[in-house]
């Protein structure tokens, strides 16, 4: 589970993407968690500390955010041998608990205006 945080972060995210669930509920691919900080697997495997997640991949014709590691380590890992790439994609699967549940405690407010 997430540290949670009091600090504010600006995130840009679709709008056309599912609303946030609350923590405990199913997940639905909104893509906070993932745009607010990265999960222990981009600390690890993609070096990034801090900011949006670089594997997170916005899924056009379904809507929501999914995670890159999972669904095409090579783009990302292009050490990792064709034939372990599905296992690997199962353990991160597992890692960040893909589709179990919301354990972002972020919270989002939208801002109606654009600045230009």
């Amino acid at each position: 589970m997430k540290n949670r945080q009091s600090s504010s972060t600006v995130i840009w995210l679709r709008p056309t993407a599912p609303g946030k669930p609350d923590v405990g509920q199913p997940c639905n691919g909104c893509g906070v968690c993932c745009a607010a900080e990265p999960c222990p697997v981009a600390l690890i495997f993609l070096w990034q500390r801090k900011g949006s997640c670089r594997a997170l991949v916005w899924e056009g014709e379904q809507h929501h955010y999914r995670c890159g590691m999972l669904i095409q380590p090579a783009n990302y890992l292009w050490w990792l041998p064709e034939p372990w790439q599905r296992w690997f994609a199962r353990r991160v699967r597992r890692w960040i608990a893909a589709d179990v549940a919301c354990d972002s405690y972020s919270t989002i407010e939208f801002n109606d205006r654009i600045q230009r």
